[in-house]
Order: structure tokens, then sequence, then C-alpha cells
């Protein structure tokens, strides 16, 4: 494989010593830029451009052409697992993704299918083989899954929630249902994400966009112990080189030392949480990730400036920190602007990194 050229990503998430703080945007690749829009439309359709090995790979490094990042991420969606189950998932204009066979009772559970990812999900190890040889070793390339609470959310709701009614329902009224779902689930992402290792995935992150909607207790009942089991079945050495694992959690903030405690290598933060207090908290037993408001790349160039070196600050001096926005880039925010978000993180931290 070749050599990196620029390994400050993979540096920092193992703590050692960086000239700047690296930084890669959450939904880099994406509805944002021009480029991008113009490619889903030669796709045809958002599964379309997934499924299609050479545009995934474009859009992956479109960003990359435009900005000094550190990391590429698979251009991919987290529903592939679900998909790949036989849910039929679909994009309903303004609604966001659905599901044609949602999850209703446990035989639905029982007679879902352990995906093979070199078989129904080969269209995603393609990509990241195709993306690994476009990069050339110019930055790592992240691979990533949702997490079982946050995919099984879908696969029983039918998709989008904001009340989350149906999959609580299973989860206090019929356990047992939702525990067979998870740990399926679970597996499935252990062998999807080992798969993206061996077709060239660098690091890997797991979202659990919807970890924040339970309480301290259910969240480590449904979700916290199924990432863990996922963060124990993962291959973390490949190539002579670490592959450090990620966690997300979206309002997460409360349970960053439980997270912390399943023995991945960094923490994922949102905005909801200080950097200070969450490296006061974990920051010696992993690196964090984040995290700025996304929304503040709406603001003018010297407000987001302001902001980058105030987190910048908060984590202070040593490595061991990925800049990152708390959650995805938002759609309508101007390139430009996240461009001046990157080019402030590299000017600015040089001085925590002497």
């Amino acid at each position: 494989m070749t050599e990196l050229k620029n390994d400050r990503y993979l540096r920092a998430l193992a703590k050692e010593p960086v000239d700047v703080t690296p930084v890669w945007m959450m939904r880099q690749a994406g509805r944002y830029l021009p480029e991008y829009k113009a490619t889903r439309a030669e796709a045809g359709d958002f599964m379309s451009l997934c499924k299609n090995a050479e545009l995934a790979c474009e859009v992956t490094l479109q960003p990359l052409r435009r900005f000094d990042l550190d990391a590429a991420i698979l251009f991919s969606d987290i529903l592939t697992i679900p998909d790949a189950m036989g849910l039929g998932l679909y994009f309903e204009a303004g609604e966001g993704p659905r599901f044609k066979n949602p999850i209703t009772r446990i035989e639905d559970v029982k007679q879902l299918p352990h995906p093979d990812p070199e078989g129904e999900l080969q269209y995603v190890m393609n990509a990241v083989r195709t993306i690994r040889k476009g990069l050339d070793g110019a930055v790592p390339l992240i691979g990533f899954s949702g997490s079982p609470w946050t995919l099984a959310t879908y696969m029983v709701e039918g998709g989008s929630s904001k009340a989350f009614t149906k999959i609580k329902k299973m989860a206090f009224a019929e356990p047992q249902t939702l525990h067979l779902l998870l740990d399926k689930v679970a597996d499935s992402v252990i062998s999807y994400l080992n798969a993206q290792i061996k077709a060239g995935a660098q690091s890997v992150m797991i979202f659990d966009t919807w970890g924040g909607v339970l309480s301290p207790r259910d969240y480590q009942l449904f979700s916290l112990q199924y990432m863990h089991k996922i963060v124990d079945g993962l291959i973390r050495e490949n190539e002579g080189r670490k592959v450090p694992v990620t966690l997300f959690t979206k309002n997460g903030g409360m349970w960053l030392e439980a997270i912390a405690d399943t023995g991945c290598d960094a923490v994922g933060l949102d905005w909801t949480i200080d950097i200070a207090d969450a490296k006061a908290r974990v920051g010696d037993r992993v690196a964090l990730q984040g995290n700025m408001d996304p929304s503040m790349l709406y603001a003018p160039a010297p407000r987001i400036e302001e902001e980058v070196q105030h987190i910048l600050a908060g984590f202070g001096e040593g490595s061991g920190h990925v800049f990152n926005l708390g959650h995805g880039i938002h759609l309508d925010v101007p390139p430009e602007n996240a461009g001046v978000f990157v080019e402030a993180v590299h000017k600015y931290s040089a001085k925590y990194h002497r």
C-alpha cells in the first residue's frame, strides 16, 4: 500500500505528537458543494451514487481538492446494513429515508439475514478500494457504520422519527425482541467494519446519532453495550499500523466516561459540551474529536476564526484532538466558510504543538 503523506489524523488519535491539530468535517462530501450536486445528478439518485464506486470515490475526493483536510471519509450511508437485510430502503422526497418492511415483531427479527460484506454490501467495499487507490496516500480514509441502536430506530420506526415511540415501546414492552435485533445488527456491523478495514479503511467511526434520546440507564442497556461489543470485535491493526476506533453519540456528553471505558481510541463530541470539561473528564484515556456547532459556519469569517480559537484553547496543549464539527455540515453552508474553518484550525493550532 502507498505510504501516507499526511498522517496527522492517525497520529492525533494515537495521542502522538503532531505539528498542527488535524481537521475534517462530518458530511464533508455532500450537498453544500456544487460539484457534489452535479455528480449526484449524474448518478440519478442518492443510492445509485453510493453504489457506483467511481462516483462515490469522486465525491469523497471533492472536498479534499477544495480544502486542506487531514482525512477522507467513505461516501456511503448508515442504512446500508438494514437495506442489505431486506428492509427495502427508499428515500421519500422531503421525508428522508424510509423502509418498506420495518421490524414489528420478534419473527421479523429472527428472519433477518446476516449480510455478506463482500456479497450484498460489496458495493461499499468496492468504493473503499477505489477511494484508497484514488487518495494515493494523500490522507487516511475513514470507514464508518451507524450504531446498532441508531440503525434499529430506523428499522423499527420505518424511517426517521421525532418521538421514537415504536422502538421505545419495543424496548420497554418487548425488550427481548429489541435485544435480539440489536445483537444481530451488532454482529453485522462488526463484519461490515472489518471488511471495510480489509478493503483499505485506516480508521473507523461509529455514529450513534440517536443514543441521546435514551435515559442514562437505557443508553447503557440498549446502545453502549452493543457499541462495546463492536469495539471488542474489530480488527485493531492492519497494514502494519493501528486502526483507531471513534465512537460518537450525539447528545452523549453526560456519558463520556462510560464511552471511553469501551476501549475505543477516541470519543466524538457534539457542540453541547465544553471541550475543556470533556478533556478533564476523559482526555487522559482517549483522544477527542469535535466540536464546533455546525451552524457556526453561517457566521462571518472572523466569528468562525474566533470560535476555532476558543475550542483550541479549551483543549489546550498537546496531541489527542481531532478538530471537527459537532455534527454534519449543513447543506446550505457557503463552501468558502468551510474553507475559513479548515484554514483557521491549522493556522491557530500550531502554537499548541511546540
